[in-house]
Order: structure tokens, then sequence, then C-alpha cells
């Protein structure tokens, strides 16, 4: 049984474009953002309108690679495929762009994506201490600049302090959600868990995006109450890791989940990570975004400490019988941080990992759903 407000999040990416028209005409300008790394608190206090771009889909990458190299991770070349053939209607309803310099292939797309639109670059240091907190808050501070000289409004401490609790509570009701998959019996799937996750990025409004998780979490915590569960209890349980995953590249979780297991949680960019940390509301804004958000374990930091302590955490919460490692072709950090992952999860935890390295095609569909099936046999 699937909860009927699902139904509501099915539809907010394609509502979006309606509800922000009016803003547009009222002068707010629409901010495209490719990575969790940019902080949203900023966007929306410079009365800006932040919404997500990052390509998860096959069909623009054929006009990427006559650009960009073929032996490059889907995920950047479908984003720059959608920026050069006008399919994408958030990349058109976007007025700026910020990227991130997460990894090579990202910095160097960005050089080719910024001659179609403005588009500002946040350098992201590549280790957490000291010296590159005090860095990345210089970054916050230029991206600030950049907001401010572009919108034309000043951030104000009150204003980002008011963000900062809005998208802290935001953040909350995501991990109250997630933790509705921590009983024996789940009110919600991994796909549909993805859905929600996915649709604040194309939330023009935070507080009606909140109140929709509000509603939400009432109707599963009375499928709780009640017993129901969306898949069947003795489900093999699933946590997955690596890249970021949503509509159009969801293959992997659609696949486990067909296969007669569920993804309890999925620990990576488009999933906990991007609600797992809070802003501290004390002190200095400014400082407080740019700690949070250096503070999200991506692979390309060095040592990735905080991704393996998160993921203790998700297995003690959540109890997989198995963690399937998913990494996009040529994503070099996530490739190489594989075995260490593997290792960790068998050493200290006793699970098994399935590592699976595919693109956004559905060549290997079937494959795939072998190597699942029997992943989900062994466990």
């Amino acid at each position: 049984m699937r909860a009927a407000l699902l139904e509501r999040f099915d539809g907010l990416a394609d509502r979006f474009l309606a509800d922000i028209e009016p803003m547009k005409e009222a002068g707010a300008l629409v901010v495209g953002i490719y990575c969790t790394f940019a902080p949203v608190e900023l966007v929306r206090a410079a009365g800006a309108i932040p919404v997500g771009l990052c390509g998860k889909k096959q069909a623009p990458i054929p006009a990427a690679e006559k650009t960009l190299p073929a032996n490059l991770c889907p995920l950047i070349k479908s984003s720059y495929g959608y920026a050069v053939t006008g399919t994408c209607p958030y990349f058109a309803a976007s007025d700026l762009l910020v990227g991130e310099t997460t990894c090579d292939g990202k910095k160097k797309m960005y050089e080719h994506l910024s001659r179609i639109k403005p588009l500002h670059l946040m350098h992201l240091p590549a280790a957490i201490g000291p010296a590159q907190d005090a860095y990345w808050r210089d970054e916050v501070r230029r991206f600030q600049g950049f907001l401010e000289a572009a919108t034309g409004n000043a951030i104000t401490p009150e204003a980002l302090g008011e963000e900062i609790r809005i998208q802290n509570e935001v953040r909350r009701l995501l991990a109250r959600l997630l933790a509705t998959a921590a009983g024996t019996c789940l009110p919600i799937s991994g796909l549909d868990m993805m859905l929600v996750s996915e649709a604040k990025s194309f939330s023009a409004d935070p507080y009606a995006y909140a109140a929709t998780l509000r509603e939400l979490l009432a109707e599963l915590d009375a499928f709780v109450a009640a017993g129901e569960s969306c898949v069947p209890c003795e489900a093999r349980r699933i946590l997955l890791t690596g890249c970021p995953v949503g509509r159009g590249s969801e293959k992997v979780v659609r696949l486990v989940e067909e296969s007669g297991g569920v993804v309890v949680a999925a620990e990576n960019c488009s999933g906990v990570k991007s609600f797992d940390l809070l802003v501290d509301e004390t002190g200095d804004p400014l400082t407080a975004i740019a700690r949070r958000y250096l503070r999200i374990p991506c692979s390309v930091m060095t040592p990735n400490t905080g991704r393996f302590a998160l993921l203790d955490r998700l297995t003690r919460e959540f109890r997989p019988h198995g963690v399937i490692d998913l990494t996009w072709q040529c994503c070099h950090t996530y490739n190489v941080e594989s075995p260490l992952v593997t290792a960790h999860m068998l050493e200290t935890h006793g699970l098994p990992t399935l590592h699976i390295e595919t693109d956004y095609s559905e060549s290997d569909t079937e494959q795939l759903r072998t190597r699942i099936e029997a992943f989900l046999e062994l466990l």
C-alpha cells in the first residue's frame, strides 16, 4: 500500500515552473544548482529561487559527447547535454548557475557551461581543518557577493537566519521521514523516499514543502501504528551508498525493489547527505553555513572519514542485511573509495557489499538484475 500523499510529490517538479512564474515576473532570479555543496540559504536570503539541475537521464548525453569526451561520468555529460540541447525546462528557467569543484570533470565542464549562462564557481577544499574552514568561509562570502550583485539585494543576517531555520526544519522532517524505515515493516519504499527527498530541489516555497512533509509523516505514522507495510516485512534490507541517483537514473534502486529487496537508506548526496547535517542557528550565520556544508562527506574529501561515520550510524539505525555501492562509470573518486567501503562494512559490521559500476543507459539492466537477485539470494 502506497501513501496517498506521495502523489503530491509526484508532480511537484512539474508544478515548480508554474509556481515561480509570478515570482519571476516580480523580478526574482532563478539560480540553477548542481551540487549539495551550494548553500541554498544564501540563494533564498538574496530573494532568488534555487532549483536543482544535475543531469540524471541518458537522452541528452549523445549531444554532450560532441564536446565532452565519451569516457566521462554520465552525470557530467547529462548535465551539459541538457544545457546544449535546451531540453531541461529548469535550466531554461535559470538566470544564473552555481557550480563547485568537486571533481576535475565537473570543474572543466563548467568552463563550457559558463559560455551558455552566467556561472559562479565555488572552489572546494579537499580536506577539513581550521585552514580549510577559513578558506571555505571566504568562498561562501564570495558567493554572497555574487548573489548580491546579481539580484541587487543585500543578504542581511536576519534574512539568512530565517532561511537557516526553515532549511533546518526541512532537514529534520526528512530525517524523521527516513526514520520510519527503521522499523521491521516499512511505510515507504526506497524509490518513494528518493522521490520525496529530490522534490526538495523543486520546491519554490520551503514552508509549503515542510507542511506537506508533516502531512506525509502523519499518514506514515498511521501506517506504522496499523502495522501496514509498503513491502513485505521479510524483504532483504539494503543500504545504498555511492554516487547520487534520481529520477531517470534510479535503475539500481528500482531493480533492488523489483527483485524483492528494499532500500532502507541511501547514503549519497541525493539522499541522506543532502539533509543529514544541520546549520548551527547560533553565532555568525555565514560561518555556520560554511561549516555545515564543508562537512558533507563527499568522496572528494581526503581523508573521507565522515562517510564511514555516516555509514556506521545508518547501519546501526536501519539494520541492513547488505550494502550496494553504486558508482557511475568514470567517477574516479567513488571508484577508488569503493574497496575501502567494502572492507569497512565487512570488517566492522559483517555486511557483504555488492559494488555496481554502471551508467544511465538501460543496456545492462538485465545483467544488473541477475547480479542483484543473486546478491539478495545470498543475503
